[in-house]
């Protein structure tokens, strides 16, 4: 065959690019977006309703809103000329203690959510409720570690107090600012079991929504209250980085200016009834505590 023939043999045959291609499946890889999808439950079947059609319009609840998201707007910009977080300049810079959740009325607990392994199937309970005298937080439930017989889940137990994400106005994020404290402050009474305390702040990328800053607290029992502070005990140092409960090998320390959210966590495998009461969460200022961070940083390019 001639070359001017097979040149235009050559030129008639269509071009095939890489993404028409069929890839075996066995080289197929699911995107990142659907590793990091909401969790369903095995058996349950996949909500297909538009965003949209959740949305419930109501005008007057929409005059409501208007004018207390107008409201906070008038507190933010009055509170910038008086200083941080509306508190004058000198005070702000003298704080050692700080009490960021306390527990004195019905109010409060509209500022914490609760969840259990009953999301996945599971059978642990956890209730929230006011102490005696309305002066005190009582978590108390049903820890059972059972999975759930649907052939996929192999873990369960555990049961979660968390508190809400807080909002300025328009639903903006805004944030927890601890950068002047190094310590976590709280004033219990628990049962004897170890709990996990979960600190949440803020992220750059989406895929890290998951990653939460943990350390254990120990509750000693019986009736006299227990004040886990300073000294070692729970400072933010010690909080170490995981993400969907798996510690990371790439630990850095808290983020302390752009907290989201702080949490309890019960999973010790121990099936029965617990009782946590919390007076009140705080932050502190230890000077004795000079430590930054209690883990190895590993550099990715280390210097030779």
């Amino acid at each position: 065959m001639s070359l001017p023939k097979m040149t235009r043999l050559l030129s008639r045959r269509p071009l095939v690019s890489i993404q028409q291609q069929q890839l075996p499946p066995s080289t197929l890889v699911p995107g990142r977006t659907l590793i990091q999808s909401e969790y369903r439950r095995p058996g349950k079947p996949r909500d297909n309703e538009p965003p949209w059609q959740k949305i419930k319009f109501d005008l007057s609840k929409g005059l409501e809103g208007v004018k207390k998201h107008f409201t906070l707007l008038k507190n933010e910009l009055t509170g910038r000329w008086v200083g941080p977080e509306g508190k004058p300049i000198i005070e702000h810079m003298l704080e050692q203690n700080r009490v960021v959740w306390e527990f004195r009325g019905p109010e409060s607990l509209q500022q914490w959510t609760l969840s259990s392994d009953r999301e996945i199937g599971g059978q642990s309970e956890i209730y929230m409720e006011l102490g005696r005298n309305s002066t005190s937080c009582l978590l108390y439930g049903t820890l059972c570690s059972t999975p759930p017989r649907d052939g996929e889940t192999r873990y369960s137990g555990y049961c979660t107090a968390r508190s809400k994400q807080p909002l300025a106005s328009f639903d903006r994020k805004k944030h927890h600012d601890w950068s002047s404290f190094n310590c976590l402050h709280l004033r219990i009474r628990g049962d004897g079991r170890p709990w996990m305390v979960n600190i949440a702040t803020e992220t750059y990328f989406s895929h890290q929504k998951d990653d939460i800053y943990n350390y254990f607290m120990y509750t000693r029992g019986g009736p006299y209250w227990q004040d886990v502070k300073a000294s070692g005990i729970i400072p933010f140092s010690k909080f170490f980085l995981t993400h969907r409960g798996r510690i990371q090998d790439d630990q850095h320390p808290l983020w302390l200016d752009k907290i989201n959210t702080i949490g309890f966590t019960l999973g010790d495998n121990a099936d029965g009834p617990f009782q946590l009461e919390i007076d009140f969460i705080g932050v502190c200022k230890d000077y004795a505590h000079t430590e930054e961070f209690a883990y190895e940083k590993y550099k990715r390019n280390p210097e030779v």
